[in-house]
């Protein structure tokens, strides 16, 4: 008899047990809807990490999904790092649990890329074509963001920014023309490189997030080189035009403790402030760079001599 008592308090513990870990999956599920929540780490953190601890912290291997929005919460400056894949219908952009807001951009602003085929964002009622790599912000207030198959009812991939927002302005497309344009770099030094500056204070005002894209000349693959770091703001690269069965190396950390990271087409890398940003590809390529922080002043960076890496 004892034994039966024993027996039944052990399976009636067990059972407490599952309905106690069920209701944790359920209470996660609903505090954490985005696909993934990454924390901040420290530069003393990111020293002892093997090569997944490094891709599972700072590479997003997968941002776009037929007909869905993908997002990702950084603690770095609580970016969020989103793609859309508009395929077959349109994607509404809906809020999430860790925001604790009513709508997407009750408390912050976003910014959009078009980097596959030519699409259409409407916001509140109102329709915003954009052309491919050209950019679309979007102002702290906006209630109805909805991304739209592309052309012709083909796919359509947009790459988005989105960061707080202190302050209301206003929802304006950014066309390849309209950007702040400038070269760098030569084939010499396999770097020679276009950089658009499209969501920028030069261009239009925003709170804090800077965005805008880099393409690589054919024969160049460096990008980023001299490298930096800019204490005052984070930074994420998205990579896309990477040939098939190409690849690009992007080196991030301190520059005295570099590591490196292989990243594929349409991945993108999430940059501390205290780390360096650059990469090398096996051919050309083009990446977007989005920043966030207390700083709009774009050339506002440490310089680091590429001799002095290690």
């Amino acid at each position: 008899m004892q034994i039966l008592k024993i027996q039944l308090t052990i399976f009636r513990a067990l059972d407490r047990c599952k309905y106690f870990i069920l209701y944790c999956a359920n209470d996660y599920t609903k505090q954490y809807e985005m696909n993934q929540v990454r924390h901040a780490i420290h530069p003393d953190d990111y020293v002892g990490k093997n090569t997944n601890q490094l891709r599972e912290a700072f590479l997003i291997e997968s941002l776009f999904a037929n007909d869905e929005a993908t997002m990702i919460y950084s603690h770095f400056d609580r970016i969020i790092i989103g793609g859309v894949k508009a395929v077959s219908k349109n994607v509404s952009l809906q809020t999430s649990s860790p925001l604790k807001s009513d709508f997407f951009l009750e408390r912050r602003e976003l910014g959009i890329i078009c980097v596959g085929n030519n699409g259409k964002v409407t916001v509140d009622g109102v329709s915003y074509p954009v052309q491919y790599k050209e950019a679309l912000y979007i102002g702290r207030g906006s209630k109805e963001i909805i991304f739209h198959p592309g052309d012709n009812k083909e796919p359509c991939l947009y790459y988005f920014n989105s960061t707080p927002a202190h302050a209301v302005y206003p929802t304006r497309k950014i066309s390849l023309q309209e950007a702040e344009t400038v070269e760098l770099g030569s084939l010499e030094n396999s770097n020679h490189r276009t950089i658009r500056k499209l969501i920028v204070n030069s261009v239009l005002p925003t709170c804090q997030l800077q965005m805008g894209l880099t393409e690589l000349k054919p024969g160049s693959v460096w990008n980023t080189m001299p490298p930096h770091t800019h204490d005052r703001r984070m930074e994420v690269y998205f990579y896309f035009e990477v040939p098939a069965n190409q690849m690009v190396s992007h080196f991030m950390g301190p520059a005295e403790e570099t590591r490196h990271l292989w990243v594929k087409n349409n991945q993108a890398v999430i940059s501390p402030p205290w780390s360096i940003h650059c990469g090398a590809g096996t051919s050309n390529y083009s990446f977007i760079w989005g920043m966030a922080g207390e700083n709009l002043d774009y050339s506002d960076m440490d310089a680091i001599a590429p001799t002095t890496l290690k």
